[in-house]
This record gives structure tokens, sequence and C-alpha cells, in this order.
């Protein structure tokens, strides 16, 4: 199948289980992940109408960029995310570039990018990773720390919280994902209870669920599913 033709399929597929779940299809963003992506498969996928990009590594998808910037009209119409670890290292080149971080997983790391938006005049819209498998290989907060550090950012001049991440632990069985999926849509309605109760803003995106789980997620109220394979294989 062509790159189009598997956006055709996987939105159809997002409309049918909102539909079936009462959601508006509005609501979910398909997210593609470009990390195996060529740059003719991502053109193609954009001219098939799809603006919002996923990135894995900074250096890859700097390159990706950097090709894609030969069409003006091309990057005009991209929302570009950073999905992947960052490092404190990588935060002035992603502030450059991405729109949304998916990933901030420490304190430590939400200072660094505060410092380096505000040298760009920029407020960098960011979701926090919760790590809620406790895997040692998978980045993240834990759940007990989530509502600290969403305290933290929120407090912060140039960064504006807007929701949660998380990975659920790889498995054939999408419904194995699905315990996941739940726990972040609760803990984003536990902190936001929190945060109507100091008149802060709400938290309302969630990203979560990836080629082999998305359904899943969406039925548990994902706003943003990360879909790579399933778009460009």
């Amino acid at each position: 199948m062509t790159v189009k033709e598997n956006i055709l399929r996987i939105s159809n597929d997002i409309s049918s289980i909102c539909k079936k779940f009462a959601r508006d299809p509005g609501e979910v963003t398909l997210l593609a992940v470009i990390k195996q992506a060529e740059v003719g498969q991502i053109k193609e996928a954009i001219d098939f109408g799809l603006s919002s990009l996923g990135g894995n590594k900074v250096q890859d998808t700097l390159k990706k960029y950097q090709a894609l910037s030969n069409d003006h009209c091309l990057v005009d119409l991209i929302s570009w995310h950073m999905i992947g670890h960052l490092q404190t290292n990588k935060v002035k080149t992603v502030v450059e570039i991405f729109d949304l971080i998916h990933s901030v997983d420490s304190l430590r790391l939400a200072e660094e990018i505060d410092k380096q938006a505000e040298k760009k005049d920029k407020i960098q819209d960011v979701l926090i990773e919760v790590n809620l498998s406790n895997e040692a290989t998978k980045c993240g907060v834990r759940e007990k720390e989530t509502l600290d550090l969403a305290q933290h950012i929120l407090s912060m001049d140039n960064m504006r919280l807007k929701g949660l991440m998380t990975m659920a632990p790889f498995s054939e069985a999408c419904e194995d994902s699905r315990k996941y999926f739940k726990a972040l849509r609760l803990l984003k309605d536990k902190i936001n209870n929190c945060l109507v109760k100091k008149h802060q803003a709400r938290l309302d995106v969630l990203s979560m669920g990836m080629t082999q789980d998305y359904g899943v997620a969406i039925e548990e109220g994902s706003t943003i599913v990360r879909v790579g394979r399933a778009i460009f294989k």
C-alpha cells in the first residue's frame, strides 16, 4: 500500500473508533513518526494533508527538517513534535524547531527548556512523559512525581504545559496497553482537579498509542496517536 492509502486507512479507523465512543475525530491528531521515513515519503504524507510530524532523534529530524525547508510551502504546513528522549545539550536546537515537546521527564530538563525558550522569546508547549510501567529501560517521571513536576512547569514563564505522554510496554496484544492508557487519563484528571482549585490552566492533551495499540488509546481518551510503521512501511 502507498503512504496515502495507509493514511486514509488509519484516518478512517480513527473516525470509526471515535464514532463508536461518541468522540469527535477532530479531537484526535494523527502524528506521523518519521524515524524510518524517507523525505519523499514525508512529502507524500504532507501532500495528502498530514500536517503533524514526530521525531525521535534530534539530528535525524533536523536533517529531514532541513530537506523539507527547501519548500517553504511545506514547512509552513507542518507542526513538529519531539517525541524521543531529550538531553539538555540538545534543547537549544529543539526549541528552535519543535512546536510541542512530548518528553519532559525532569525538572532539570524543564528548566533548560524554559531558559532556551526565553532566549528565543518563545512560549514552548510541552507534555510531561510519565513512566507508568516503571520499566528501568523507559524514560519518564514516576506517577507520584508528576503533579510536583507539573506545578514547577506551570510556574515557568516560557513554557506552557499542555498535558501528558506515556509509552505502554510493547505487546502484540493491544489490550495489554489499556491499563496504562487508562491510568494516564485518570492521572490527567487528578492533576486537573488540583489545578482547578488553584485556578491554573487545565491539561487537555494525552499523547498515547502507537501503531500496535492506537485504537485502544483512542478508546481511553488519547488526543495524539504516534504512528510510524503503519504509515511508512
